[in-house]
């Protein structure tokens, strides 16, 4: 039985065509550039990603600030994302998530968690956001 391959679907042809156009135009300011993403962005995926920058911005002002692969993302001293917020929209999903890259010191022990599906932020959930960007930058 011979089963043909579907390739990339439209969002992952847009993400990567995204990411080619970043790349080529990386050298702009990175924190209009989330800005003007995340201005892009409709209802609660654009309350989110607001609130995630306003929280990265306050609590981890080191981290610089790009898009990546259409996404806004916070980056390390090297460059590295150590987190970034994905919209709902973008993905056709039930809800926005909030991830982790492999720089963010997150480790603990085996196996530890670096997505974390996002549907409101109310105080309990932004005071887990600030931990979690604190613990990632130190």
């Amino acid at each position: 039985m011979t089963t043909k391959a579907k390739g990339f679907s439209k969002e992952e042809q847009t993400a990567m065509k995204q990411r080619a156009l970043e790349l080529m135009a990386n050298k702009g300011n990175g924190e209009e550039a989330v800005l003007a993403k995340i201005a892009t962005m409709k209802g609660s995926d654009k309350v989110l990603a607001t609130k995630i920058h306003e929280l990265v911005r306050k609590n981890a002002p080191e981290l610089g600030v790009r898009t990546w692969y259409g996404m806004p993302a916070y980056t390390n001293s090297q460059g590295k994302v150590v987190c970034f917020f994905q919209d709902a929209v973008k993905f056709k999903v039930r809800y926005a998530t909030l991830g982790f890259q492999h720089d963010a010191n997150l480790d603990d022990g085996n196996m530890w968690p670096t997505g974390f599906a996002l549907l409101k932020i109310t105080a309990k959930e932004e005071a887990e956001i600030v931990r979690l960007i604190k613990k990632a930058v130190s």
